[in-house]
C-alpha cells in the first residue's frame, strides 16, 4: 500500500488517501480531539467499503462504489495509522477509538466481523473501543446477530460502541434520505433490546439533522427505551451532496447554546442527548462525517466552507 494524498494538521486531524495492492483506494483518518491529548484520547477512522453503494443524502461517498475490502485490507489502514505514531504496537491511549465509518456501509461487508475479532490480539491497547455506525440495511441479520456475540465475546463492559444513523423521525423522509431497504424503528429497537447487556454503553440513535428533518420525542420514545438508547444530535457537515440535496443543518455551529426546543421535548421524555457539533477545524480538513476527499478533488465548482487545506 502507499499514500497517494493527504490533507490536515499534524497535532489535530489527518487524512489519507491509501491506494492498496489491489490499485484501489480508500480514505482513513486519524484525530485527536481538543481538548484531549493522543495519550487520552486517539481515534481512526477506516473505510469498510471501496466507496458506497448507499448514497445517502448528505454523504459524499456515494456512487463510488466498488466492492468491499478484505479484514486484512481493513486492518492494513489501522496497522498504517497506529505503527507511523506507536511502531512497537502498544497504544497507551486511555481511549482508542476505531470507527468503521469513514466510508462505506459496515453491515454489508462481513469482513467487519472478522476485523473485530482480530483486533484485541494484534495490538497491545487497553483503550481499545471499536465504534460501528449503520444506517441499518435490511436482510443482514446474519451481520447483526454475530455483531452481539463479538460484542459480549471481546468488547464487553463498555468496550463497544454502537450507533443507528436515524436522521429523522419522518419514514417517508428517512427512505429519501438513506434510499435502500432498511430496518424500521421496531426493527432496530427489537435488535437493541437483543443488543445492550448490563454495563454496555447505551447504543446511540443519530441524527445528523436537518431544518426540514422532523426529529419527534413521541415517536422514538414509542420503540425506543431511554435505559438502552442514547440520542446524538449532529449538524449537516459541509458536503457536496448535501448542497446538491439542499439539506441545510438544524445545528448552527456557531452558536453556544444548543439546547432548543427539540432536545428540551427528547430530554422531557426521559432520553439522555448529546448535541455533537465537533471540531469545526475538521470541515476544512475534510475529515467529517460525510466528507470525501475523492469528490472534493473531481468536483469543478469547490464548495467554500469545507475541504479548504491543501491536499498534498
Amino acid at each position: 500500500m502507499k499514500v497517494v494524498s493527504s490533507t490536515g494538521k499534524e497535532d489535530s486531524t489527518i487524512v489519507y488517501i491509501i491506494e492498496q495492492e489491489n490499485g484501489k483506494l480508500v480514505e482513513c483518518v486519524e484525530s485527536v480531539i481538543p481538548p484531549f491529548t493522543r495519550m487520552e484520547k486517539w481515534v481512526l477512522l477506516v473505510s469498510t467499503m471501496y466507496g458506497c453503494p448507499v448514497h445517502c443524502a448528505m454523504c459524499d461517498a456515494g456512487g463510488f462504489y466498488k466492492g468491499n475490502p478484505t479484514s486484512e485490507e481493513i486492518l492494513e489502514q489501522i496497522d498504517f495509522l497506529v505503527y507511523q505514531r506507536f511502531p512497537d504496537g502498544v497504544i497507551p491511549s486511555k481511549q482508542f477509538k476505531i470507527q468503521f465509518s469513514r466510508m462505506g456501509e459496515p453491515a454489508l461487508n462481513p469482513a467487519v466481523l472478522e476485523s473485530l475479532k482480530k483486533l484485541p490480539h494484534r495490538y497491545q491497547a487497553p483503550g481499545l473501543m471499536p465504534s460501528i455506525s449503520t444506517v441499518a440495511p435490511a436482510k443482514c441479520k446474519r451481520f447483526y446477530d454475530q455483531l452481539i456475540d463479538i460484542k459480549n465475546e471481546f468488547y464487553s463492559a463498555g468496550q463497544f460502541q454502537f450507533q443507528f444513523s436515524i436522521h429523522t423521525t419522518d419514514e417517508k423522509l428517512r427512505d429519501k434520505i438513506i434510499p435502500i431497504n432498511k430496518l424500521g424503528f421496531n426493527e432496530m429497537a427489537d435488535y437493541g433490546e437483543r443488543f445492550y447487556s448490563a454495563g454496555d454503553r447505551k447504543i446511540t440513535l443519530n441524527f445528523a439533522l436537518a431544518q426540514q428533518s422532523p426529529l419527534d420525542a413521541n415517536i422514538l420514545k414509542k420503540f425506543f427505551s431511554p435505559e438502552k438508547f442514547i440520542i446524538k444530535i449532529t449538524p449537516i457537515n459541509p458536503t457536496y451532496r448535501a448542497v446538491e440535496m439542499k439539506l441545510k443543518s438544524h445545528l448552527d455551529i456557531s452558536s453556544t447554546n444548543q439546547s432548543d426546543e427539540i432536545v428540551s421535548a427528547l430530554r422531557a421524555a426521559g432520553f439522555e442527548v448529546i448535541v455533537s457539533i465537533g471540531n469545526v477545524e475538521e470541515n476544512f480538513i475534510g475529515s467529517n462525517c460525510g466528507q470525501y476527499l475523492k469528490t472534493h478533488l473531481n468536483a469543478t465548482d469547490k464548495i467554500d466552507n469545507g475541504y479548504t487545506y491543501p491536499i498534498i
